[in-house]
């Protein structure tokens, strides 16, 4: 295909319809009338051959071809933006770039504040996004790198990526403070017994410390399942229920909160916290600097 022959701003008005799934939405968006993304849209559907967005009632919803390219455009779009973003020489200084990272609300209540300050101090001009982890983001991993700087991800769940560890985390488990069934310490057999909170279950979503509890025969008796790490202690305050939680999450519990924290009494491997990125990204200036803060950051929590 010869790329001189397409219009890409078409790309824009695209991604802004695959994602409104509404003409009038997305010419607000971009600022145009309705006639000219209407007229962009039937350029689109003669080119792909596709109606693109079909009618269903009132609504308009997504032909399975634009399915398929609503990542492809988002993918696409994002290089366009760091080929023109890029500069010959990066000065955090002077840096207007906006840095994407997705990670867990664990990973933000632990980094994330000491690395906002760090990065006000160093690059005033530039912003960070947070975006939450997910099961899909890692079954996707490399096509999601491709929008997004960093991923913090402990070990366990991805390989054969560039990656960078930033610090250990030892697990402990949580139980309301005032549970009746639980003294001062939690048993193998309580483990079996009570109810728990875990994050992220599935067949293919755990946090390492289940799968590793599994592997040593302890199958959790799940009642709730979370995807959010800060929403666990509320789920385990005041019931009978148990959880397994990272300790540097547990330190920054208040003492009001009602629950308490023990030893785990099977080993449980620590986690490993690290950042990991796309391999084109190895030499990128203000993707090195990136990884470079971060690792500052992870130093001094």
């Amino acid at each position: 295909m010869n790329l001189a022959s397409l219009d890409l701003n078409l790309l824009v008005t695209l991604d802004a319809l695959l994602e409104h799934r509404s003409v009038s939405r997305a010419a607000e968006q971009m600022g145009l009338s309705q006639p000219a993304v209407s007229a962009q849209l039937a350029r689109l559907r003669r080119h792909f051959g596709d109606d693109l967005l079909a009618r269903f009632g009132n609504q308009y919803r997504l032909t399975p071809l634009a399915v398929q390219l609503r990542h492809r455009v988002r993918t696409a779009l994002s290089g366009v933006e760091r080929v023109f973003a890029a500069e010959p020489d990066f000065d955090p200084a002077t840096t207007t770039r906006e840095f994407a990272l997705i990670m867990t609300d664990y990973a933000v209540a632990v980094l994330g504040p000491e690395l906002v300050a760090c990065l006000r101090e160093e690059a005033p001009g530039a912003r960070l996004r947070f975006t939450a982890n997910t099961p899909q983001v890692v079954d996707n991993v490399m096509q999601t790198l491709t929008n997004a700087d960093l991923l913090l991800m402990p070990h366990g769940f991805i390989d054969a990526l560039p990656h960078t560890d930033l610090y250990l985390d030892d697990w402990v488990c949580l139980v309301a403070t005032g549970n009746p069934a639980v003294g001062e310490e939690v048993t193998v057999e309580q483990l079996r017994s009570l109810p728990w909170v875990v994050t992220y279950h599935g067949p293919t979503a755990s946090t390492p410390a289940v799968r590793q509890m599994r592997m040593l025969g302890i199958e959790p008796d799940v009642q709730v399942v979370t995807e959010n790490f800060l929403t666990v202690p509320g789920l385990v305050a005041g019931s009978d229920r148990v959880a397994l939680l990272q300790r540097r999450l547990v330190d920054r519990i208040p003492a009001e909160f009602g629950v308490r924290a023990l030893p785990c009494p099977v080993d449980v491997t620590p986690l490993v916290e690290a950042i990991w990125w796309h391999p084109m990204y190895d030499d990128d200036p203000e993707h090195r600097y990136l990884r470079d803060l971060l690792t500052r950051v992870a130093g001094r929590v």
